[in-house]
C-alpha cells in the first residue's frame, strides 16, 4: 500500500522518469476536462444551448465533479510523500489549507452545495465557483508556473508600485470631489464615488459616465490621465524585466529531498 501511494504521488506530481508516459497522459487528461468545463459554463449561460442540452450539461457536469472528488481525495492522500506535509495527519490538515488544495475545493464545493441548500440565489452565486477549475491547468503549465515565479520574486516590488498608485487614485479623487461636488452634486457625491472616475481616468478607458465639467477639473482630469499612464506603467517595467531575467537565466536541474532516506534527487 505505501508503494502504491509512491508511485501514485509521482504519478501526480511530477512527470519525469519511468513514469513520464503516465504522467503525461493523466496530465493532458485532466487539461482536457478542465477546458471542457470552462466550454460547458460558457455554453450553459446561453439559452438555446442550455435548453437543448440540459441534460447533457448536467451528466458532464456529474462525471467532472465525480473525477475531480477522486483526484482531490487522493492528493489529499498521498500529500503525505512531501517533506512538509510529511505528519499523517497534521500534514494532511495543512494540505488541505494550502493554495492549490483550496482551489481544487472551490472547483467541486458548489456542485454539493446545491443538493442541500434551498436558497437559489446562494446557489447561483457558488456556482460562478466553478471557474475556479481553469486555475487547475496552471499547475500542469510551464508557462502558468514562469508567471508564479516572476510575481513571487517581484512581490515586493509589485506591491510597492500599487500601493503607489492606490495612494494618488485616492489623493486625486479628493481633489478632483471638492473641485467638482459644487457643479455636478449628483455626479461627485462623494471621495469613494468620484474613485469610479479617477479609475476610469488614471487607466484612461474614459467611460463618460461620469467627467468633469469645470475648467479646474478638466485640467485635474487631465493630469490624472497623463498621471496614470506612467503611473500602470510602472509595475508592467517590473513584470517586464523579471520575465527577461528568468527567460535569460539558465535553467538548473531542481532539487527536492526523499522524504525516507534524506538523499537530494534530481528531476
Amino acid at each position: 500500500m505505501l508503494h502504491f501511494r509512491k508511485n501514485l504521488y509521482r504519478i501526480l506530481e511530477t512527470s519525469s522518469g519511468k513514469r513520464r508516459g503516465i504522467s503525461l497522459a493523466f496530465n493532458l487528461t485532466l487539461i482536457t476536462i478542465i477546458t471542457l468545463n470552462a466550454i460547458a459554463i460558457v455554453l450553459h449561460t446561453v439559452p438555446e444551448y442550455n435548453r437543448r442540452f440540459a441534460r447533457l450539461f448536467y451528466n458532464f457536469e456529474l462525471f467532472s465533479v465525480c473525477f475531480f472528488t477522486v483526484e482531490y481525495l487522493l492528493r489529499i492522500w498521498v500529500c503525505v510523500e512531501q517533506e512538509k506535509y510529511r505528519h499523517w495527519f497534521w500534514g494532511r490538515v495543512r494540505y488541505v489549507f494550502s493554495a492549490s488544495a483550496i482551489i481544487d475545493f472551490l472547483a467541486i464545493f458548489p456542485f454539493y452545495f446545491s443538493l442541500f441548500a434551498t436558497d437559489l440565489a446562494i446557489v447561483r452565486i457558488l456556482r460562478l465557483f466553478r471557474i475556479f477549475r481553469l486555475f487547475r491547468i496552471s499547475r500542469y503549465s510551464h508557462a502558468f508556473r514562469l508567471i508564479q515565479n516572476v510575481v513571487v520574486d517581484k512581490k515586493e516590488e509589485l506591491i510597492l508600485s500599487m500601493t503607489f498608485v492606490i495612494f494618488m487614485l485616492i489623493i486625486v479623487s479628493s481633489v478632483m470631489y471638492y473641485v467638482e461636488h459644487a457643479a455636478q452634486p449628483d455626479k461627485f457625491t462623494s471621495i469613494p464615488a468620484t474613485m469610479w472616475w479617477g479609475v476610469s481616468a488614471m487607466t484612461t478607458v474614459g467611460y463618460g459616465d461620469i467627467h468633469p465639467i469645470t475648467p479646474l477639473g478638466k485640467l485635474l482630469g487631465g493630469i490624472a490621465a497623463i498621471m496614470g499612464i506612467g503611473l500602470f506603467a510602472l509595475p508592467t517595467g517590473i513584470l517586464v524585466s523579471s520575465f527577461n531575467e528568468h527567460i535569460r537565466t539558465p535553467h538548473r536541474p531542481m532539487t527536492r529531498r526523499c522524504p525516507h532516506c534524506g538523499k537530494e534527487i534530481v528531476s
